[in-house]
């Protein structure tokens, strides 16, 4: 399959074909109810690719080449797909609109915290809080150390979006501006890997919860996200501290805006209350309305006329996330309607694949499937993201603060200590605790009739 995969896309490098090959040879396009019936049409194949996959690997090896252009790329990878599902594939609009009646709480959730989280940061920022941090924060690349493990730790029970871009918000300062790839890489790491064990802190996490699984379920999840924080964030501190030495002394004359650090917490408290609330007292509203995002913008409206926030930030705030949703509704899209059989080789794969991937549409998966060990498939598919900037919302968030972290390349190289990252923590926790899945926590459901088979061209 691997020979078939790289005649079909020669010029793409192993990141895309590996992703698309564990997408087309191992998942089938099937008529499982957990796709819509534009995502599980599938009628044509090039060299037994389907033809969407192929059309979502050109999009992301068109980010990866045009970095600089992405948004333009994604918006026409998605109108491609959209174009070929109406055309070719044999849907319509009806069955567009009823795909998009399952996804449009999911964009809308994530448009608002994109949009949200960057008013956050800069709250964040012109509180003059991260110009204080030197005196809290050790002198060496222990320092660096500290910052990415507070990132850990906020991502327990914040959103990840959130922590990453209060750690990038703090690194900014306490490097005069001059952050490395390589720690941007790990600044997403450590917030995908904090909330990886917590069911308020990754969409993911919380996806499993409102579904039935249990928190204590996924909660061993840390013992490899701490494995992986180890080994990625010890060489990315360093390699910062080398670029940038952290900054050694507080700027004399900085004075904290109490006020601002005041509308972050009730930001921060909005969108988690909003998370818990619904998530105990009102859980069918969860698929029905962008409830954390609203929850947030609440609390942005409401204490505008105390701290203005910076309306400036958000044209170009506007444009990463509209590339993110673009990229999320065209992994949607694709024709993943039947998961492999449930195992720690399986779970594996997802991890690497949730790097170019939406994890979203594949915890959804493996949940209708069930006999997953939780904690494994939270680590994989929220850790597995870090690989790519553009695998995680988190990452697309920083990305938009720091331009330069939209390179594929130098992602990868300067950031190749989080995909070592991952293989050992997964390795580690299959040594220590052994593959654990779980009873199905709910009935399968039954295949939906009427969805096209896929045949070879």
């Amino acid at each position: 399959m691997l020979e078939v995969a790289k005649r079909a896309l020669p010029r793409a490098p192993l990141w895309i074909v590996v992703p698309i090959v564990f997408l087309a040879g191992l998942f089938e396009p099937s008529t499982a109810a957990a796709q819509t019936m534009i995502a599980a049409s599938e009628p044509y194949a090039l060299l037994r690719i389907p033809v969407g996959f192929i059309l979502f690997a050109l999009t992301l090896l068109g980010v990866a080449l045009f970095h600089r252009h992405t948004l333009p790329v994604a918006l026409a990878g998605l109108s491609a797909i959209i174009t070929y599902k109406l055309v070719f594939a044999g849907s319509g609009l009806a069955e567009l609109a009823d795909h998009m009646s399952h996804e449009w709480v999911v964009l809308a959730n994530l448009f608002c915290l994109l949009m949200g989280f960057a008013l956050l940061s800069r709250h964040f920022e012109e509180s003059r809080v991260p110009e204080v941090l030197p005196v809290i924060l050790p002198d060496d690349w222990t320092g660096g150390l500290m910052l990415l493990a507070l990132v850990f730790v906020l991502s327990s029970f914040l959103d990840n979006i959130a922590a990453a871009l209060i750690g990038g918000t703090v690194a900014r300062s306490v490097f005069h501006g001059r952050v490395h790839l390589g720690f941007l890489a790990a600044i997403v790491a450590a917030s995908n890997a904090g909330g990886s064990g917590s069911v308020i802190g990754d969409t993911t996490t919380t996806m499993m919860w409102i579904d039935g699984v249990s928190p204590w379920d996924v909660l061993h999840a840390y013992l490899p996200a701490t494995v992986a924080f180890v080994i990625f964030a010890i060489p990315a501190a360093r390699q910062q501290q080398s670029f940038e030495p952290i900054q050694k002394d507080m700027l004399p004359g900085v004075h904290v805006d109490w006020s601002r650090v005041a509308v972050v917490a009730a930001i921060l408290v909005a969108a988690i209350a909003a998370n818990v609330s619904a998530n105990l007292a009102y859980p069918e509203l969860l698929d029905r309305v962008p409830v954390i995002g609203l929850g947030v913008w609440f609390a942005i409206l409401a204490t505008a006329p105390w701290r203005r926030p910076d309306w400036s930030v958000m044209p170009e705030t506007f444009k990463g996330t509209v590339f993110l949703l673009a990229l999320v509704m065209a992994a949607s899209l694709m024709p993943v309607g039947k998961l492999p059989e449930a195992s720690w080789q399986t779970t594996f794969g997802l991890g690497i694949v949730s790097a170019v991937f939406d994890n979203i549409p594949l915890t959804a998966l493996a949940l209708n499937q069930g006999g997953y060990d939780w904690g494994a498939l939270a680590f994989a598919v929220g850790f597995g993201g870090s690989m790519m900037w553009f695998g995680s919302s988190a990452g697309v968030a920083l990305s938009n603060m720091y331009p330069e972290a939209k390179s594929v390349d130098g992602w990868l190289k300067a950031g190749w200590p989080v995909a070592v990252g991952y293989v050992v923590g997964f390795f580690v926790w299959l040594a220590v605790l052994g593959w654990q899945p779980h009873d199905a926590h709910k009935p399968p459901i039954p295949p939906a009739a009427g969805t096209s088979s896929t045949s070879e061209n």
